[in-house]
């Protein structure tokens, strides 16, 4: 039973993951099909696993040869790395390191703020003398830190994390050919994260802003920053998975996750897409060591957008409000509604009396699907995209009762201390 390592192809699509999935489907097929004749006894992955040993062995054997040995698909490797390059070329100019000068007690004192003493991370500072804690502080009554953030507009505005900038007293910006700028804050915004510098300038370099409802996992993405305050550092990596919530980093949270190395310093940063876009701000890694292992956190940059424009129009972010609190749908009540399990909802526990969800007829057990057409994934999800409304805004709302699905409309409130 020979292996097949030729196909029928063109150059082009030979060197290519089609002609490796073509030969991969191919070999598994021919050892499935003939194990019965060849009194092969072992196992279903046995026999895939073996497939896939000849199916790379073929390949590398068929591929050309040079001085640093065999080299498979070696045009492919070309072209992914002269993309990469390009994309780290045109994107470095607009990445910038920020340093901070906080009027504020020492490591003690920041310990207390819950947003750095969070179990599940370590914050993107480093303490010099006591990496472990994750915050960075000098024996001084002022401290310094350091992150990192990106140009989005040529008159100088800069996205960053809010916890680079929290308590921050003077702010400097060092560009890529190590000028420096004295930069402004223009606002900061804790629930999400994020902050808006200013600085001056015209015409300066600027990355564009993607669009990350699309995003899906497998694809590859670019991380920009100063780790360790290793300037203008760039890893590369693949978006692991869209949507995590409950990290308790922040208070509205649809993080991308990200095993592209991220690590103290790194915090502000861009994550870039292979078109040169940014589709999220870098924000946070797991750790058990204080260092990267693979688990990388950063926000959607749609977030980031609204965020930055009533951050730019008003000093602050006021978002919207319906009154209602929620948790993740269960299979049992998806199934008892009659909505199929692969559907995600959110099941409301308590309406808030007099509220815009009280007033649209919302009662506790509904279920609910969609907001102005739009799939939710889960609860944390539809009081994010509430959250991203304007107050006073008009939403529609499609819910489940009673095995019925209903669609009724209301108008956001504004949420506040009292709303809360």
């Amino acid at each position: 039973m020979p292996l097949s390592s030729k196909l029928d192809l063109t150059p082009e699509k030979r060197d290519s993951f089609q002609y490796f999935s073509e030969v991969l489907k191919r070999n598994i097929s021919r050892i499935v099909n003939h194990a019965p004749h060849m009194n092969l006894t072992f196992n279903m992955n046995n026999k895939i696993i073996l497939a896939i040993f000849f199916c790379l062995f073929s390949l590398l054997y068929s591929t050309p040869i040079d001085a640093g040995g065999l080299v498979p698909n070696t045009s492919m490797v070309t072209q992914m790395t002269n993309l990469f390059t390009k994309v780290i070329e045109n994107a470095k100019p607009a990445v910038v390191y920020i340093q901070v000068k906080n009027n504020i007690e020492p490591a003690s004192t920041a310990a207390k703020d819950s947003f750095f003493n969070d179990k599940v991370l370590k914050d993107f500072f480093i303490d010099k003398d006591q990496p472990e804690q994750g915050i960075t502080f000098f024996e001084d009554t002022n401290t310094f830190g350091y992150g990192s953030g990106f140009i989005f507009d040529s008159d100088g505005y800069i996205l960053t994390n809010y916890h680079v900038l929290a308590n921050a007293v003077e702010v400097t910006v060092t560009m890529t050919d190590k000028t420096k700028h004295t930069a402004k804050i223009i606002g900061a915004d804790k629930a999400t994260d994020v902050g808006l510098l200013k600085i001056d300038g015209k015409d300066l370099p600027i990355l564009a802003l993607g669009d990350s409802s699309t995003l899906k996992a497998g694809e590859w993405v670019l991380a920009f920053g100063s780790p360790f305050e290793f300037i203008q550092t760039v890893t590369a990596g693949i978006i692991s998975a869209t949507g995590r919530n409950s990290m308790g980093i922040s208070d509205y949270e649809s993080f991308i996750q990200t095993d592209a190395a991220i690590n103290p310093g790194n915090s502000g940063g861009p994550l870039v897409n292979i078109h040169g876009k940014v589709i999220g701000i870098n924000t946070a890694f797991l750790t058990q060591t204080g260092g990267y292992i693979g688990i990388g956190f950063a926000i959607p940059i749609n977030i980031a957008k609204k965020v930055s424009e009533q951050l730019l129009k008003d000093g602050k972010v006021t978002r919207a409000w319906l009154g209602v609190a929620l948790k993740d749908a269960t299979a049992e009540q998806l199934t008892e509604q009659g909505i199929p399990t692969t559907i995600q909802a959110a099941c409301i526990i308590k309406v808030k009396k007099d509220s815009p969800a009280d007033l649209a007829g919302l009662q506790n057990g509904d279920i609910i699907t969609t907001i102005n057409n739009a799939p939710i994934t889960s609860a944390s999800d539809l009081r994010n995209m509430i959250s991203l409304n304007a107050p006073k805004s008009e939403i529609f709302i499609e819910y489940y009762r009673n095995s019925l699905k209903n669609l009724t409309r209301t108008r956001l409130g504004t949420l506040s201390s009292k709303t809360k």
